[in-house]
């Protein structure tokens, strides 16, 4: 039987009564473009819409009685306890709905814990609630989660992508929020780009990292469950949207953190999760992903607008927004490489985390720390601190060795990097101009100080930066050498260090680009 349009209202009808669930209490009702959540009592039901759309089927009861079971089996793992299983819906010779009775079946829910909808990471975002170390723990979770996620041999990497992008291109079809000749021109950019990581999205897909995903991972879709941020809702309806290169993944919560005006906490994240990860293949495509994702959103809010019998307009307006965030970050240019150096205490790593997400296309730039490279060298945890040995000159220079390899790797690949150590000695910064020779560099040398040096590796408290005042003392025995990178005081608030440094930049990038335009 499909179920028509006062099929479902009458189901609705049910799960939205008090009685259903044995209770007075009104039923609250929360609805998204496929689904509306009923929360009754501690317990929330999850309804699928009855829509034929191009990247979701649930037109019968069978059908929606599959992805209500599959949406169990997809979400239970990574969200222990939250999930507690089908309720069918069924209807007897009197026309009586009921949970699981021996009639016909007529709909399924989902059945899940019900948790206070202020511990969803949206509301929370809005409350000023979330934090770095929150944001810290949640990308490491990510990148755990994505090791451990199914691998899907695909028929490519590029290909698995251009599937993404012909989904959109149908999505967008289902609204007229957008005229045909912007949805072209939409298309033929991002089909663009495409060409140019093709080579990179095959590699990866050729080393496994496309998987079977969340697919709807941004910041709706997560929550505090049981004191831990938790995933939830994943896509379980259309195996081709989740199966996708696990940073693809990771691009809807960066672009939706980043469409939020949390520009820090999307580089946070990206940084965190590279960091988990071990590895920074790809970062370099991170760009493209948001932007297929701020499309995704464009299409999916457009289509909830086209059918919404109130607030459409500021839904258009909201689809609309995520369309120009899309373009714009397809025009955005990496930045090249930037360098933030200074003794222990000069503030380089809170002077390199505030830059970060403002160089280079979103989500910023790759931060190749010294403190973070010298203790996966050694192998001890990133908050853990380091014993003074660790710092003796041959370890350190495998540390530099390292930091200038990858900082160019990364600049080389088309992203942008800050370098973010010491660079105490002469022939150590030499070596990282010479290993970005071919990139747009611009050096800064953070100076405070040394009574203010001394007063902040006192009061920090113990963590990445974890050179201590010997450390220190031994910094300031040091003969850096000729130095020739931009000087700008530390000890100025933070707002004009920042703007400081990314004037020198733009000078950089210009006088670079001069070059470049003369040469040719």
């Amino acid at each position: 039987m499909t179920v028509n349009a006062d099929n479902q209202a009458a189901v609705t009808a049910f799960l939205a009564n008090p009685e259903t669930h044995g209770s007075t209490e009104p039923v609250e009702v929360i609805e998204t473009h496929i689904s509306k959540v009923f929360l009754a009592g501690d317990r929330a039901f999850k309804l699928k819409r009855a829509v034929d759309l191009p990247y979701a089927h649930f037109g019968t009861p069978q059908l929606r009685l599959e992805t209500c079971e599959k949406e169990v089996a997809l979400n239970a793992p990574n969200a222990p306890g939250m999930y507690l299983g089908v309720r069918t819906i069924t209807i007897n010779d009197m026309g009586e709905l009921s949970f699981g009775g021996k009639g016909s079946l007529v709909d399924s829910v989902v059945e899940m814990v019900r948790f206070d909808q202020d511990a969803l990471f949206d509301p929370m975002a809005v409350a000023g609630k979330l934090t770095a170390p929150l944001l810290s723990d949640l990308a490491r979770s990510i990148a755990h989660i994505h090791k451990a996620a199914p691998v899907v041999r695909a028929s490519g990497g590029a290909d698995n992508i251009a599937g993404v992008l012909d989904i959109n291109r149908a999505g967008f079809a289902t609204s007229h929020v957008f005229s045909d000749a912007e949805v072209d021109a939409f298309d033929a950019a991002f089909r663009h780009r495409l060409e140019r990581h093709a080579e990179t999205l095959d590699a990866r897909e050729r080393s496994r990292w496309v998987r079977r995903c969340h697919g709807d991972l941004h910041l709706r879709n997560i929550c505090m469950f049981k004191g831990e941020p938790t995933l939830f809702d994943c896509i379980d309806f259309n195996d081709q949207i989740a199966t996708v290169d696990v940073l693809y993944d990771l691009a809807f919560l960066l672009m939706d953190l980043w469409h939020r005006g949390f520009r820090d906490f999307a580089n946070l994240v990206a940084n965190r999760y590279f960091d988990a990860s071990g590895s920074n293949w790809g970062y370099e495509v991170l760009p493209f992903f948001m932007a297929v994702r701020a499309a995704v959103r464009a299409h999916v809010t457009a289509t909830f607008a086209e059918h919404a019998t109130e607030d459409q307009e500021r839904q258009q307006r909201i689809a609309r927004e995520y369309f120009e965030m899309g373009c714009e970050i397809l025009n955005a240019r990496p930045a090249g490489v930037l360098a933030i150096c200074g003794l222990s205490g000069s503030g380089k790593t809170t002077v390199a985390a505030a830059l970060a997400p403002e160089f280079g296309a979103p989500p910023g730039a790759r931060i190749v720390s010294s403190d973070r490279t010298r203790k996966a060298t050694l192998g001890f945890p990133a908050e853990n601190a380091l014993p003074e040995e660790a710092y003796r000159t041959e370890v350190s220079d495998e540390v530099y060795r390292q930091v200038a390899a990858t900082t160019a790797s990364l600049a080389t690949s088309g992203a942008s990097a800050i370098a973010e150590a010491v660079f105490d000695r002469a022939e150590r910064r030499k070596a990282l101009e010479i290993a970005v020779a071919e990139q747009s560099f611009t050096g800064i040398w953070l100076s405070a100080n040394p009574n203010t040096l001394k007063r902040r590796v006192e009061d920090r408290p113990k963590g990445i930066s974890a050179a201590g005042l010997p450390v220190l003392d031994k910094q300031l025995k040091y003969d850096i050498g000729p130095q020739d990178w931009n000087e700008i005081s530390s000890e100025a608030p933070l707002a004009d260090i920042v703007s400081s440094i990314l004037g020198c930049t733009r000078d950089s990038l210009e006088g670079d680009m001069s070059v470049r335009i003369n040469h040719e």
